[in-house]
């Protein structure tokens, strides 16, 4: 336990999505584990909020679309630190509905946050972590970046996209003293359902707090997700999937893509009939 303790201690991290969820829980993690922890978030005034409560962590507000704001963010913290060891890209949003009501715009939108976000993160942090010789980079997809999700095409469209930046980069800086990796959660209790942009015929405010007894298995908690994912950086995994059931899906699409398919959508279609219903 003493070693668990300790496996960050010294390191400096930066953490994108921190003032709640999955980044807030990273957050906690890696200061307990000795890290020198940066949280940023859009929301400036929660995120400060919440690094208050850790100790030694720091609080930016950032906009993870504003390619020019993170690089000055991550530039700010090697210029103070001296380095940046581990960058865990972590904001992201969600839209839920078929792609027949859905706009452009809200297109631009997911894939602004969801992906440009990430990129940012990369062609900020990247050349520094090159020039140490070292670093991890830590991208956020999904389940739904590794299985097919209707109803979730443009959320799925979005992870799948990070999680093939994630392990196509992680080929290419391997040999540059650099790792990469990209988390891939199930259902975890987080605001991401609860702030999701939900689409229906009739508009966008459907009810979703009933949503979470629709779903196939229990949400995990943020916590039991960030011990997952930093478990996974120690080991230096290219995929770190997270949750019994986001495992059973992955590997039941490699394995049997017929059968997965055909589970998907019943599972998906049983979900969905309830938010066009409303």
């Amino acid at each position: 336990m003493r070693a668990r303790k300790t496996r960050f201690k010294d390191r400096i991290a930066l953490v994108t999505g921190a003032a709640s969820g999955i980044g807030l829980a990273l957050s906690e993690q890696l200061s307990a584990e000795g890290a020198t922890v940066v949280m940023t978030d859009i929301n400036a005034e929660l995120c400060a909020s919440a690094a208050h409560r850790i100790t030694g962590a720091e609080s930016v507000g950032l906009d993870v679309t504003d390619a020019g704001a993170v690089q000055a963010a991550v530039d700010d913290v090697v210029a103070r630190h001296g380095r940046l060891d581990l960058i865990f890209n972590n904001a992201g949003i969600a839209t839920a509905g078929e792609v027949r009501h859905m706009t452009l715009d809200q297109w631009r939108t997911i894939f602004d946050v969801n992906v440009n976000g990430v990129i940012h993160g990369i062609q900020a942090a990247y050349p520094h972590m090159l020039r140490q010789g070292s670093g991890h980079i830590v991208n956020t997809a999904s389940m739904a970046g590794l299985v097919p999700a209707p109803g979730l095409t443009a959320y799925a469209g979005t992870k799948h996209a990070v999680a093939g930046i994630s392990t196509s980069l992680r080929l290419e800086a391997a040999q540059l003293g650099v790792r990469v990796s990209a988390v891939c959660p199930g259902l975890i209790r987080t605001n991401l359902l609860r702030t999701a942009t939900l689409i229906n015929e009739e508009g966008l405010d459907v009810e979703r707090d009933e949503l979470w007894d629709l779903l196939p298995t229990g949400p995990a908690t943020p916590d039991f997700c960030a011990t997952e994912i930093l478990n996974g950086v120690v080991k230096n995994r290219a995929l770190i999937v997270i949750t019994p059931f986001a495992k059973t899906m992955w590997r039941m699409y490699r394995t049997s893509p017929e059968v997965m398919l055909t589970l998907t959508k019943g599972l998906f279609g049983r979900i969905w009939s309830r938010v066009v219903a409303h």
